[in-house]
């Protein structure tokens, strides 16, 4: 062991009479722990957000959207598919239909938006999540044995899924019946109505996603097709790549080959602001809680600074014995970054206790405090995500090393300067 560490240790096992400075040591340990903590915990709860708002956002929508710019809805969708299968890249398609509408019970009216699902090819491009209850496969046809108590003389009604907050904000449960109107009149003797239709409920899920699950409900292409009357169309073709970051290229590439009138948009342009906020906001909070590191580290400017003026006499004695200046900074260095090392290391194992365990530790801090951290219905999630990049841990432990490093440098050149006979003169 080299004997500038040996001396360095052994100046951070204070005496009596340097309690003080051992209390600026302390100090200066626990904020670079606190600090390498709270960057490592908040920043895997940012980079947890981001991956489950992309996941939901993604599982509920499709990678690339097609549609036509302005010209109504789509025709010749079946020749479209197949061309875009041609693509590479292109994983699946499945056409829908997008419109507002209302939905009215016997407890109310909202407002809710309409997508019609090709059963056969939507799943391999889509996921709604999880079916709370029902069965999708009714959307198609309702069984006989549940149609029978609604049928409409001889009329089979059609089914319909909708979000879990949906059902639990309406009070409608599962088989009930709603009544869809759409803003779109129909001539009638009366005079120009609004359109509307009975639906049978076949289905619930939960995204996940509070404002999917409040918003959105799902009809079968034929059964909205109808109700719409909008023929054999549709509004456009979602289309599932195989590489996520790759679907601005694709969808140039798929723009280009159909030309106009077909236009399309990806997953990173339809949820552009969300996603820059998050960067931004994980930046920012980067930025802020460096400021508890840098704070610590002039705790260990002036702990140090204090030893000097302490070790004044032993600095001297070193010299006389053959010590040089770079040696003595050495002795300085080394105990600031034993202080920095310690800190970080502590910070670095709480720091990924927590992030890694965080859904645990928040069920267990909202079970003792009787609250919640993200309520549904004001956040887009309803869990805390956390999800730890190790690229990260290294940046914070790489710059918090620095910054401790970098706070050695002006007390150990101050202590290598000292002139060993001007500091024994009175001794």
């Amino acid at each position: 062991m080299p004997y500038e560490l040996f001396i360095s240790r052994r100046y951070l096992k204070a005496k009596r009479k340097q309690i003080f400075v051992s209390v600026i040591t302390s100090i200066s340990i626990l904020g670079i722990f606190l600090g390498v903590a709270a960057l490592i915990i908040v920043l895997a709860v940012m980079n947890g957000f981001e991956e489950d708002l992309r996941t939901k956002i993604l599982g509920i929508k499709s990678h690339i959207e097609l549609t036509t710019d302005m010209s109504g809805p789509m025709k010749n969708y079946r020749d479209v598919r197949e061309k875009i299968a041609g693509i590479e890249g292109v994983v699946a398609t499945t056409p829908f239909i997008y419109s507002q509408a209302m939905i009215r019970n016997d407890n109310g009216v909202t407002g809710v938006v309409i997508r019609a699902l090709d059963t056969e090819s939507a799943f391999h491009v889509i996921n709604l999540g999880k079916i709370k209850e029902g069965n999708l496969d009714y959307l198609n046809k309702i069984p006989p044995d549940i149609a029978a108590g609604y049928s409409d003389n001889g009329v089979q009604p059609e089914g319909i899924v909708i979000g879990k907050e949906m059902a639990r904000n309406m009070g409608i449960f599962l088989y009930d019946t709603i009544t869809i109107i759409s803003p779109v009149s129909i001539a009638t003797p009366a005079g120009m109505m609004p359109r509307m239709g009975k639906f049978v409920v076949v289905g619930i899920f939960e995204s996940g996603f509070y404002e999917y699950d409040s918003t959105l409900a799902y009809l079968s292409l034929p059964s909205c097709q109808k109700f719409l009357q909008m023929g054999d169309t549709v509004t456009g073709i979602d289309i599932k790549v195989n590489d996520i970051y790759k679907a601005d290229v694709i969808a140039r590439e798929i723009q280009s080959k159909l030309g106009f009138p077909f236009w399309t948009q990806n997953w990173m342009q339809m949820n552009k602001n969300l996603f820059s906020a998050l960067k931004l906001e994980k930046r920012v909070m980067f930025i802020i809680l460096s400021l508890i590191v840098l704070v610590a580290a002039f705790n260990i400017i002036s702990a140090l600074i204090m030893i000097v003026m302490e070790k004044n006499k032993d600095i001297a004695i070193l010299k006389s014995m053959g010590a040089t200046s770079r040696s003595i900074m050495k002795i300085f260095i080394y105990q600031g970054l034993i202080i920095g090392v310690i800190g970080t290391f502590l910070g670095c194992v709480a720091g990924l206790a927590v992030a890694l365990n965080l859904q645990n530790v928040s069920l267990f801090v909202e079970k003792v405090f009787n609250f919640k951290f993200l309520p549904g219905d004001v956040y887009y999630l309803s869990e805390l995500p956390s999800k730890v990049n190790y690229s990260d841990v290294a940046i914070i432990v790489a710059g918090t090393l620095l910054i401790c490093f970098l706070s050695t440098i002006y007390p150990s050149f101050k202590a290598s300067k000292t002139d060993p006979a001007e500091a024994l003169r009175y001794e």
